[in-house]
């Protein structure tokens, strides 16, 4: 989300005319994204969403507002979660991809952070590599080379979801039959009370399986998902071995989250 040069100095209505907008077109944003965008304090924005609650334009949720009748269990869809925080996104991705050893059984969860790693795993030799996402599959498929000598790709049976996630006891069976040196799990939210959390109730089991299943648990996750709550949680923070995420992650947040998860990882931009 780039602020324009008419985007500064606005007043707060038009601001708060901006933000409906933007929630409109997304579905939802978060306070941090809005604060960036506008260049106001944490504090304005959270009376910007308050205001704008009262008046039914938007709903107020935790770490930021959704469009009326969207709630924790809301679920975006691939394309509408692509485009955001796509800079954080890739710089994790970088991060993890350097943890990853030729010739190990890894499995990543859907997600578009864990879309930004697979890209960087193309070519890694001997690299065993299940997935519940379509879209990381394909990734991989279209990158083989006709020599093969890349990653084996195991893709889940299921039941697709709007992120293109297959979930369900197919995909649960499936998972729960196999062992992985380690898992890189996307997420929706990561907070102290849910642990990591998505809207989706069966992607949540399905999660949970692949969390069950993995000797290394790495959390894959930008700094704007921290104190967001879906509908369901998959782990807990204790759960998580490591957290890859970004700089923005604010001071209190990462000694938090260090009284909780194993190790903290800030990838470079």
């Amino acid at each position: 989300m780039t602020q324009t040069d008419s985007e500064r100095g606005l007043l707060a209505g038009q601001r708060r005319a901006a933000i409906v907008r933007e929630v409109r077109e997304r579905g939802g944003v978060r306070v941090t994204e809005l604060v960036d965008r506008f260049r106001v304090s944490d504090m304005t924005i959270r009376r910007d969403l308050d205001a704008l609650a009262r008046a039914g334009a938007l709903e107020k949720v935790h770490g930021g507002a959704v469009a009326v009748g969207e709630s924790s269990a809301y679920e975006p869809g691939f394309e509408a979660k692509a485009d955001r925080d796509t800079a954080l996104k890739e710089a994790i991705a970088q991060a993890a991809a350097n943890l990853v050893v030729p010739g190990s059984a890894i499995a990543l969860s859907a997600g578009t952070t864990t879309y930004a790693l697979a890209g960087r795993l193309t070519t890694v030799p001997g690299l065993t590599v299940v997935t519940n996402s379509i879209r990381i599959a394909e990734r991989f498929y279209a990158a083989a080379h006709p020599a093969g000598g890349g990653p084996t790709v195991v893709l889940t049976g299921g039941v697709r979801t709007p992120s293109d996630a297959l979930v369900g006891p197919v995909a649960d069976a499936a998972i729960r039959s196999l062992h992985f040196d380690a898992v890189f799990l996307g997420s929706h939210g990561i907070s102290p009370e849910a642990g990591l959390s998505t809207p989706n109730l069966a992607e949540a089991e399905t999660n949970r399986a692949l969390v069950a299943s993995a000797r290394r648990v790495i959390a894959v996750a930008d700094h704007t998902k921290w104190g967001l709550t879906g509908l369901a949680g998959f782990a807990r923070l204790s759960d998580v071995d490591l957290w890859i995420t970004d700089g923005g992650l604010s001071a209190d947040a990462r000694e938090t989250a260090a009284e909780f998860v194993g190790d903290l990882m800030l990838a470079e931009l």
